[in-house]
C-alpha cells in the first residue's frame, strides 16, 4: 500500500496530462458509482457536510473518496481549508489496495480539469479573454487548467463578492501568469459582458450569472453548485445557452443548477446536448458556430475523482514512486 499526499499530487498532477488523460478515461464509461451526502449545522453558519463519492470501472478501478466540507474554516482562525479528505484506489482485476492518498489536491485538479476538458470542445478556439467569479481556493486552479487548453487567453479577470480578496488574488496571479493580465473586476456585470469564457466557482443559492449579459460566442462554465438549492445562472442563461453536462447520471436530478430550471418547465432533459462520455467518444457534436453560447455544467462526480486517482498513480509509477 502506498500513500500519496497532497504535495506530490501537486506536482503529479498538471493540467497539460491531466486533461487529456481523462478524455482517453472517458472513452469507457463507469459501470457504477453512487454518492452519500451527509450534513449538519455549522458553528458560524451555513452548513457542515460529509461527501463520500464511490465509483467503478469494470476491469480497470474502483476507489472511494471521502471529504468533508466545512465552509467557514478558511476564516475561523483554524488553518484548515474548508475542503479536507482522502481517496482509496484499487485494482479493478482482484480488488487489491492500490493507493491512499490525500484528497484536496486531486479534488481541485478533477474539478477544474473537468471544467478544462468541457472548454476544450465548446470554448472559441481564440478566446482572450476569462472571468473568474469567485476567488477561492478553486479559482486559480480553474484559470491555470483553462489556460492549459486555450493558450490564446491573454486576459484574465477576477470578481468576488469580497473586492479586496479578488485583488489579493489578482495581484498573485499576475507573478505565476508572466505577460498576462490579471486583474480585479469591480462591476460583475461589465466583466461578464466582455469575457469570452466566464467560469463560476461560488457556494451561492441565488443565481449571480444573468443570461442577458452573456455576449455571442461566450462560454459559461458553471462549477460551485452542488446541492439541490444551489444555482449560479439564471433561466435566461440556461435558455440562451447550448447546454452540456459532465455527465448525466450524476447532475439530472441532483443538482439546483438543473433541478430547479427544471422543475419549473424553463428546461428540459432534451435540452442538454450532451456530456463529456459523449463529447470525447464524438457521439455528439459540440461548438457548432463562432456566434453560439456554450454552458457546460461541471458536477464532479465520483467518476472523476476516480479517474484523476488513476492518472496519479500512473505517474507515480512513471517516476518510480510506485
Amino acid at each position: 500500500m502506498h500513500y500519496l499526499t497532497d504535495e506530490t499530487l501537486d506536482r503529479l498532477l498538471t493540467y497539460e496530462t491531466l486533461v487529456p488523460a481523462l478524455k482517453r478515461m472517458h472513452l469507457k464509461r463507469p459501470s457504477d458509482q453512487a454518492d452519500m451526502l451527509l450534513e449538519q449545522p455549522a458553528g458560524g453558519g451555513g452548513m457542515d457536510r460529509l461527501l463520500n463519492r464511490a465509483a467503478w470501472q469494470q476491469g480497470e478501478a474502483l476507489g472511494v473518496k471521502l471529504a468533508t466540507i466545512f465552509p467557514n474554516n478558511p476564516t475561523n482562525g483554524s488553518g484548515r481549508p474548508s475542503v479536507q479528505g482522502v481517496y482509496i484506489l484499487f485494482g479493478g482485476e482482484l480488488g487489491e489496495p492500490q493507493a491512499v492518498m490525500d484528497a484536496l489536491v486531486l479534488t481541485w485538479r478533477k474539478t477544474a480539469a473537468d471544467s478544462a476538458l468541457g472548454a476544450s470542445f465548446l470554448a472559441r478556439e481564440d478566446a482572450e479573454s476569462l472571468l473568474m467569479v469567485g476567488a477561492g481556493a478553486m479559482a486559480p486552479e480553474l484559470i491555470h487548467a483553462h489556460l492549459s487548453q486555450r493558450p490564446s487567453l491573454q486576459r484574465f479577470m477576477i470578481w468576488n463578492r469580497n473586492q479586496e480578496k479578488a485583488e489579493t488574488l489578482a495581484a498573485e496571479l499576475s507573478k505565476e501568469l508572466a505577460g498576462k493580465s490579471v486583474s480585479a473586476a469591480p462591476d460583475l456585470e461589465a466583466a461578464v459582458r466582455e469575457a469570452d469564457i466566464v467560469s463560476c466557482a461560488t457556494m451561492t443559492e441565488q443565481p449571480l450569472i444573468q443570461g442577458a449579459w452573456l455576449k455571442p460566442g461566450a462560454h459559461l462554465d458553471l462549477v460551485g453548485a452542488y446541492t439541490p438549492s444551489m444555482r449560479e445562472a439564471d433561466d435566461e442563461a440556461l435558455r440562451r445557452g447550448r447546454l452540456y453536462v459532465d455527465s448525466r447520471q450524476t447532475t439530472i436530478g441532483h443538482i439546483g443548477e438543473l433541478m430547479i430550471p427544471m422543475a419549473a418547465g424553463v428546461i428540459g432533459e432534451a435540452d442538454i446536448q450532451g456530456d463529456l462520455f459523449q463529447l470525447s467518444e464524438g457521439s455528439v457534436a459540440g461548438r457548432g458556430s463562432a456566434e453560439e453560447i456554450t454552458l457546460f455544467k461541471n458536477g464532479g462526480g465520483g467518476h472523476l475523482d476516480l479517474m484523476t486517482a488513476r492518472h496519479g498513480v500512473e505517474r507515480a509509477r512513471e517516476e518510480g514512486l510506485l
